[in-house]
């Protein structure tokens, strides 16, 4: 992938800002079933939804409809493997929600992501894409001839024109019961986990209202601390604090092994700094080029808020005795691969795709 491919079209960062502000839309359509909201889907079934051939990431063929669709609870999304603004972080986030759904994925509930570029898509390319992301069964990527990927996002509601500008919304449906909905991956990643799994009416029949006098856990407590929302919102799919490598490194320590400028300048912009040939910048892309570190138009006020939050966790990581040392169990287990190039680049090329 050329450098220049990793500067953000503005359709895309406009599109990302929408998605975060509509987020909150589809989760208000989603407290009533019977609201003009949510699709009507008597008609979403064989004689709606096309029965033709798609290949998924392993060169497995299926029948869409017959295989993929016919009585099942099911997630889609659409994607390209060669997008480098919401596409990854997409595909991030779903990851985590796989996790919260546990082995329910591909026993009971079904994950696709449709490529929109299937001329370039490939199950090599889908392959790729996945493995980068850790993504497990149950989840599968889709291509196939470009007029008929082009028919079944049609159908589903996705009638870009234009690759990049391609809805990011996620179809949730059950085609036993013939309910389906729309959703988003860039509101609450819990929210979404129960709405996949509403979709199911025997889960729905067994979830019992929480008590209004119920203490709420402090894992779901709100937090006003600056910076945590954005964290949680554009960078906990791809990095933890003090908790080993996710998708991205650990960034345990990373506002002493960077300045702040660098830092900020990296949040905000981070692929002019790779086209500038920014040394560390560009060693990170190079580390992992699978999964671009995207611009997501952050403001200087919200990385230095980022950057404080990120000084915090890591003074809590560190401050826990047990977190210190399961993080450094962490570090001795990856030495050989998180450290390979430390004597190569003293300025910090140890780190991974992220500061």
């Amino acid at each position: 992938m050329s450098l220049t491919r990793a500067f953000i079209s503005p359709k895309c960062a406009a599109a990302l800002s929408v998605a975060l502000i509509l987020a909150m839309a589809y989760a208000v359509s989603w407290t009533s079933r019977g609201d003009a909201a949510n699709v009507s889907t008597k008609r979403w079934g064989k004689d709606y939804l096309p029965n033709l051939t798609v290949v998924d990431q392993d060169g497995k063929s299926y029948r869409f409809f017959d295989d993929l669709i016919d009585g099942k609870i099911v997630a889609i999304n659409f994607i390209y493997t060669t997008c480098t603004d919401i596409c990854p972080l997409t595909t991030a986030r779903l990851a985590v929600v796989q996790e919260k759904l546990g082995d329910a994925v591909g026993r009971d509930i079904f994950m696709y992501s449709i490529t929109v570029d299937p001329e370039h898509d490939d199950p090599a390319a889908l392959k790729r894409h996945a493995d980068a992301f850790g993504v497990k069964p149950g989840w599968k990527f889709l291509t196939g001839k470009p007029e008929d990927i082009r028919l079944i996002r049609t159908k589903l509601g996705e009638r870009s024109r234009v690759i990049s500008e391609h809805r990011h919304e996620i179809m949730l449906g059950n085609a036993a019961t013939g309910e389906w909905s729309r959703d988003s991956a860039f509101g609450d990643l819990d929210n979404l986990a129960i709405n996949i799994k509403s979709m199911d009416p025997k889960w729905r029949d067994q979830v019992h209202e929480i008590p209004r006098d119920a203490a709420i856990p402090a894992a779901l407590e709100v937090s006003d601390r600056p910076g945590q929302a954005l964290f949680i919102k554009a960078c906990a799919a791809c990095h933890t604090v003090g908790k080993g490598v996710r998708i991205g490194p650990d960034l345990n320590g990373v506002a002493t092994r960077r300045s702040r400028d660098w830092l900020s300048r990296f949040i905000t912009r981070p692929d002019k700094m790779i086209a500038e040939n920014d040394p560390d910048a560009v060693a990170l892309a190079a580390k992992f080029p699978g999964v671009r570190m995207p611009n997501l138009q952050v403001t200087d006020t919200d990385a230095r808020d980022l950057i404080a939050y990120l000084e915090a966790e890591t003074y809590a990581a560190n401050a826990d005795p047990s977190a210190a040392a399961e993080h450094q169990k962490q570090h001795d287990h990856g030495d050989t691969h998180e450290h390979e190039h430390e004597h190569e680049h003293d300025h910090g090329a140890h780190d991974h795709k992220h500061p």
